[in-house]
This record gives C-alpha cells, sequence and structure tokens, in this order.
C-alpha cells in the first residue's frame, strides 16, 4: 500500500472518530434540558433533586469561567490564594442558586430551536420553556463554549434578552464598589448564601 493511500485512511478514520466524537451544541443543550426534566418529574424529594441537578451542573456549566466572569475587572487584583477561594466560594454559591430554583419546577418542557455559531469558541442555541397553564412560553437562549467540541460546556443563559451571568456581574460588581472593593466582603456574601 503506497503512503498516499495511508494517508487518505488515517484522513478518512479520523474524520469519523472526529464527529463520532463531537457533540453538536443544540444536541447538547437538550440533552441537558431532558436529564434535568426527567429528574425534576420524578417522585423523589426536593433535597435529592437539588442534589442531582447539582451533578448535571458540575459536568455541563462552566462554572469556573462564568465565575471569573461575574467577579469582572476585580479579578486582576486577586492573588492565586485568592482566586482558589473565590473559585470555591462561587462553585457553591452557583451549584446552590441554580438547583434550588430550578428544584421549584414540576416537569419544565423545554425545545431547541435553532442555533448560531458565533465563532469556533461559542455558539447560541435557541429553545423555549414551552407554556403550560400556570406559565407563558418563556424564550431561553444558551451561551455554548465550543472551543472542546467534545466537551461544550454552558456559559450563559439569556431568558428572554437578559443574560443571567451579566446579572450576576453587575449584582457582584455593586458589592464591591459599595464596599471600597473589598474582597473579603464579596467573599462573606456568597458564604452567607451558601450556609442559609
Amino acid at each position: 500500500m503506497n503512503f498516499k493511500k495511508i494517508l487518505i485512511i488515517v484522513f478518512f478514520l479520523n474524520s469519523i472518530f472526529t464527529s463520532s466524537f463531537s457533540l453538536e451544541p443544540d444536541v447538547f443543550v437538550q440533552s441537558t434540558v431532558n436529564r434535568a426534566s426527567q429528574i425534576l418529574s420524578t417522585n423523589i424529594s426536593k433535597e435529592e433533586k437539588i442534589n442531582e441537578l447539582k451533578s448535571i451542573a458540575k459536568e455541563t456549566v462552566d462554572i469556573t469561567g462564568v465565575g471569573f466572569y461575574s467577579l469582572g475587572s476585580a479579578r486582576k487584583n486577586l492573588d492565586n490564594k485568592q482566586k482558589e477561594k473565590y473559585s470555591e466560594l462561587f462553585e457553591k454559591y452557583f451549584l446552590k442558586s441554580f438547583s434550588s430554583r430550578l428544584a421549584e419546577y414540576t416537569n419544565p418542557e423545554i425545545e431547541v430551536t435553532g442555533k448560531e455559531v458565533l465563532n469556533k469558541n461559542y455558539t447560541i442555541v435557541n429553545s423555549i420553556l414551552i407554556a403550560t397553564s400556570e406559565r407563558p412560553e418563556v424564550k431561553i437562549d444558551w451561551r455554548i463554549y465550543t472551543k472542546n467540541p467534545n466537551n461544550p460546556l454552558i456559559r450563559d443563559l439569556i431568558i428572554e434578552g437578559l443574560s443571567l451571568a451579566r446579572t450576576q456581574k453587575e449584582e457582584f460588581s455593586s458589592i464591591l464598589n459599595s464596599n471600597n472593593g473589598n474582597i473579603d466582603i464579596l467573599f462573606k456574601t456568597l458564604e452567607e448564601f451558601s450556609n442559609n
């Protein structure tokens, strides 16, 4: 077998394996919401639901990325020890906030309606939370980080045009601005929320 044929076979095999292991952002979102919906419609305690939802979030959300984005320019002033502490506190804060809010829903049906590739690192996935007799339809866009196509991660949720990451960034900025940029006050706020 000549060298050219070997190259063609290698290229062909590589393209098969690459496509079979990469996960399209819209498929990733639909699969994630289906998993969450299944947990929420299961007959288990709220506490168990929260723990299951936290596991999904750890797998599918770029919690570190969201955390440092939320901190804004203040992250430049932190030393490594403070960054480590912030990451730990933010993860606990985020998981509690995310899972306790979501656990209120009994059976949220979310349907992916489309996607827009912004660049090789980001894709916006469009979806709707289907209306029920208790709530109207809600438009939800997902900002998916796709730098590693085999492991897409959620970086933001835009609900009816409102970015949750940006809202969180504004909240943290407000806490820091009203306390002369004292990061320990933000740490304390995150800790108190997580422990309540």
